[in-house]
C-alpha cells in the first residue's frame, strides 16, 4: 500500500472518530426521564400547559403510589419481589411529592399563579401524612420497607412546609375596582 492511500485512510480514520465523540455529548445533554414516572406519565407531565397542573399530576400520581402500596400491604400472596416492590412504590411517591414541592418553590421564584397547585399540595400532605403514618404504626413486614417509608414521611413533611412557605410569600390576587 502506497503512503497516499495511508493519509486518506487515517484521515478519515480521524474524522470518523471525531463524529463519533462529538455526537456522544448530544445524548447526555437530552433531560433524563424520571425513573419512577411512567411513560404515559411522563407524556402528561409534559404535555401539562401550566405549573398548577403539573403540580396536581404529580400528586395525583403519589396517590396513585399509596393506593398500591396500601393494595400491595393487604395482599394474601405476596408477589416474589415484594420488598423491592414496596421500596419502589414509596421511592417513587416520594418522588412525586418532591418534584410538586419543586414546582412550587420553582412557581413562586418565577411569580406564577400557582395558587391552586399550593392549595392541593397543602390539603394533600395531610392526607399523605396520615396514610403513612398508619403503615408506620400498623404496616404489615415493616422492617422490609421502614427507611423507604421513614423517607416518605421526611418528604411529605419538607413539601407541606414548603407549600406553607409558598402560600406566605406569593403575591395576594389581583383585586378589581368596581366602577
Amino acid at each position: 500500500m502506497s503512503t497516499r492511500a495511508i493519509v486518506p485512510a487515517s484521515l478519515l480514520a480521524l474524522v470518523a472518530t471525531g463524529v463519533l465523540f462529538s455526537a456522544v455529548p448530544l445524548v447526555h445533554s437530552q433531560p433524563q426521564k424520571k425513573e419512577y414516572l411512567s411513560e404515559l406519565e411522563a407524556d402528561k407531565i409534559r404535555d401539562a400547559e401550566t405549573q398548577n397542573e403539573r403540580i396536581k399530576l404529580f400528586l395525583s400520581f403519589a396517590t396513585d403510589r399509596l393506593q398500591k402500596l396500601n393494595y400491595e400491604l393487604g395482599r394474601k400472596a405476596p408477589e416474589v419481589h415484594r420488598t423491592e416492590m414496596l421500596n419502589g412504590l414509596l421511592n417513587g411517591y416520594s418522588g412525586c411529592v418532591d418534584d410538586a414541592a419543586d414546582l412550587i418553590t420553582l412557581g413562586v421564584e418565577k411569580q406564577q399563579e400557582i395558587r391552586a397547585g399550593i392549595k392541593e399540595m397543602r390539603s394533600k400532605t395531610k392526607e399523605f401524612l396520615e396514610t403513612l403514618g398508619k403503615f408506620q404504626k400498623e404496616g404489615p413486614e415493616i422492617d422490609k420497607y421502614k427507611e423507604s417509608l421513614d423517607d416518605a414521611i421526611e418528604s411529605t413533611k419538607d413539601a407541606q412546609a414548603d407549600a406553607e412557605k409558598a402560600a406566605k410569600e406569593i403575591a395576594p390576587p389581583p383585586t378589581r375596582k368596581k366602577p
